[in-house]
């Protein structure tokens, strides 16, 4: 008899509710929930693969050891022994940093596995951690972190309720919303637009988004920081400085005034390719609309100025009385309140406490940057990285110079990746370790709840129990903790209690007394009024926590609960920004860009027949005259090459391109030998991070330039006929 199983999608940033229709073990569809108090039945292309990953057959179900060039299915015991014995291992022969930890974007979508990576960090307790915040995030939250004094205190655009949304280096309609879940954000633009608001969006392509807004602004890559600059001296020199019930609270208003004073519209225009007069008028409009909210993405931050950007949509925002209020830029009450957590365990957050031991990159919240992580590996001395733990990540594919990171992975002594396919990164490891399927296991969203449009709750249990020999992901990370703890001796009592009591806790009831102890919670009260994960169990369609509502000044974190406009770190950091100005009118070379696919989430949803089939997604976009000009039509072959690498791929001609400016999708390039993804190597694309360059960094915080690679574009030098 079918039945319908109610849960969140978790593969990717929007939070949609599924209703998945199954008899017996068979998915006989996917479809969105009508009910879900936060999605209102919006579904994407994505949500239906979930049953492609279920059934998959390349997925793996048992541990892998390698053997020579081969592969031997071995017990979980037997697995999990091994690879702690071999860390250990190593540790002992080269000291406890040789062994280096790097956690990828799945991770935060699988609430057990955000919480348990981190138990087998302790207990590995190496100061080699990496992740994919540097090739993503990391500039949010470092303006986050100096600014508000927590790095997980995030403003989210309240789209719901705005009268001027601005959009820089972000495509929402594909992305679903990121760093600002909003479920539905096509429907939610339109809204905006129906009640009489305008969405302007500032972007080098013409993309998805910027199709249907009122006005598109075809900026220079990298130049974002100089309009934001410019915007802000334009609201400066006409008065338009109104941060209202903000004013008491902030400091560094007149450092920030003094500092854009020398850079009005016309000193920039030439530089990121903007009228003077667009740019005044977009000063204008955002500073005297009812109410604005500013926001940038992965396209402002993986830039080489893209700690300034994120800081300076912060002070927009907040100089226009635009933060923390209703239609600006809001923060979220969520029921775990991942902020509050923090607090409680000491984590706020911090930078620059050390350099990274090559290159002298900084810190941020203990982890270094993901492009020191091949030389790190490759160069000999103290700290050499010897064995490698990759949790849910392919590296290899999504950071700069993959290329390089694929040549040092063979020389290293151990690594074992936590993964359920052979991938372009796990194919190198030593030990493979794949959890099971999204749908057996239960969901909860600790992270997108917190950086959701409206204050929902909702959990999920197992749609299909897992099979007798399989285990989840906090199962396998918590063992390994365990055995290395046990193994290592000199472990303190403490630490052993609390490794024992999350054993028998596991996620769900960590969760449950999350729930209980959040701002909507219960409390540990046996009766009452409050939220439990009893009542979350109870609401399948999830549970309404009501709109976002003004949180300052409490919600402050600095040491003088105020909130600081001019960092230091920041305010330096512009000198870089006028160095900038000078070179941006000189550029000659093509400027490369990333995208993303509805159908597609970084590295990992490419062997998905209904997610692939259809017109080739990987090609390089290029503006009508710059093909001309190269003597290039639509559907040539052309090489695509930079200092760090070259890839070969079709050429798509398109006027959604500004001129000067080449786009490729990332997360391709799944032509590697030893993977096991079908699928994915009947259409394997090329990847973006062959191109991109580990040595371009945002010199501010270590972040990966990933927009704005200067490349060369022409014929491919490939014989007619051979393989791409």
């Amino acid at each position: 008899m079918p039945r319908t199983h109610f849960r969140t999608c978790s593969l990717c940033e929007a939070m949609c509710g599924l209703a998945v229709e199954v008899e017996g073990d068979q998915i006989l569809s996917i479809r969105g929930d009508e009910d879900d108090v936060f999605s209102r039945g919006h579904i994407c292309p994505k949500a239906v693969a979930l049953k492609d990953l279920h059934e998959d057959p390349d997925r793996l179900r048992r541990p892998l050891r390698r053997r020579g060039s081969d592969w031997e299915e071995i017990g979980w015991d037997a697995a999990l022994d091994l690879a702690a014995e071999r860390l250990l291992e190593v540790q002992r022969n080269h000291g406890r940093h040789a062994v280096a930890v790097y956690q990828g974007n799945p991770t935060v979508h699988n609430y057990g596995a955000l919480l348990y990576g981190q138990m087998l960090v302790r207990a590995l307790g190496t100061r080699s951690r990496f992740s994919a915040t540097s090739v993503d995030q990391l500039p949010h939250m470092l303006a986050s972190l100096l600014m508000f004094g927590h790095q997980l205190l995030f403003p989210v655009p309240d789209v719901d309720h705005t009268s001027f949304l601005l959009v820089l280096g972000a495509n929402p309609l594909v992305s679903n919303g990121s760093m600002m879940t909003a479920a539905g954000i096509e429907r939610r633009l339109r809204a905006l637009r129906a009640r009489g608001g305008r969405l302007v969006v500032v972007d080098p392509r013409r993309t998805e988004t910027a199709a249907m807004a009122d006005s598109h602004l075809a900026i220079r890559p990298g130049t974002d920081a100089l309009l934001l600059l410019a915007l802000l001296q334009v609201v400066f020199a006409e008065n338009l400085a109104h941060p209202g019930r903000l004013a008491p609270m902030l400091s560094g208003l007149d450092e920030v005034q003094a500092a854009v004073r020398e850079l009005p519209p016309e000193r920039v225009a030439a530089a990121t390719g903007i009228s003077a007069e667009d740019i005044r008028a977009l000063a204008r409009a955002f500073a005297q609309s009812p109410s604005a909210v500013a926001y940038g993405r992965v396209g402002v931050s993986t830039q080489e100025l893209g700690g300034v950007c994120q800081w300076l949509l912060y002070v927009l925002n907040a100089v226009t009385g635009n933060l923390d209020r209703t239609g600006g830029a809001m923060f979220t009450n969520p029921a775990v309140d991942l902020v509050a957590l923090g607090d409680r365990i000491g984590q706020r957050g911090h930078f620059a406490k050390g350099h990274s031991r090559v290159r002298g990159l900084p810190e941020f919240g203990g982890e270094w940057p993901a492009a020191v992580l091949a030389e790190e590996m490759e160069t000999p001395g103290p700290g050499q990285i010897r064995a490698f733990v990759c949790l849910a990540g392919n590296p290899v594919l999504s950071t700069p110079n993959g290329a390089r990171l694929e040549r040092a992975l063979p020389g290293l002594e151990f690594m074992v990746s936590v993964d359920p396919y052979l991938n372009e990164t796990s194919r190198h490891a030593h030990l493979v370790l794949p959890p099971v399927s999204p749908l057996e296991r239960d969901h909860y969203d600790l992270v997108f709840h917190g950086l959701a449009v409206r204050n929902t709750a909702r959990y999920s249990p197992a749609l299909f129990a897992p099979p007798p020999d399989a285990r989840e992901d906090w199962q396998i990370l918590h063992g390994l903790a365990q055995r290395i703890g046990a193994r290592r001796g000199g472990q303190g009592v403490a630490s052993r209690l609390m490794t024992r009591a999350a054993g028998r806790l596991g996620p769900r009831g960590i969760l449950a007394l999350l729930l209980r102890t959040g701002p909507h919670g219960r409390g540990l009260r046996p009766w009452g009024h409050g939220l439990t994960l009893k009542a979350l169990e109870a609401a399948p369609h999830g549970v309404d926590l009501g709109p976002l509502t003004p949180a300052l000044p409490e919600a402050l974190r600095t040491a003088d609960r105020r909130l600081a406009l001019a960092p230091p770190a920041l305010m330096a950091d512009l000198a870089r920004v006028r160095a900038r100005m000078a070179t941006a009118e000189r550029e000659s070379a093509l400027s490369l860009i990333g995208r993303r696919d509805l159908r597609s989430n970084n590295s990992w949803m490419h062997n998905s027949a209904r997610l692939t089939r259809g017109p080739e997604p990987c090609t390089l976009l290029m503006h009508p005259g710059d093909a001309s000009a190269r003597g290039l039509v639509h559907g040539d072959r052309v090489d695509v090459r930079s200092r760090a690498g070259q890839v070969e791929a079709t050429l798509t001609v398109t006027d959604a391109m500004r001129p000067g400016v080449v786009s490729l999708p990332h997360g391709w390039g799944h032509d590697r030998p030893g993977t096991r993804l079908g699928v994915a190597a009947q259409r394997p694309g090329v990847s973006l991070n062959d191109v991109t360059d580990e040595r371009e960094v945002d010199a501010l915080c270590g972040t990966a330039v990933l927009n704005g690679v200067p490349v060369e574009v022409e014929r491919s030098s490939a014989p007619p006929g051979a393989a791409p």
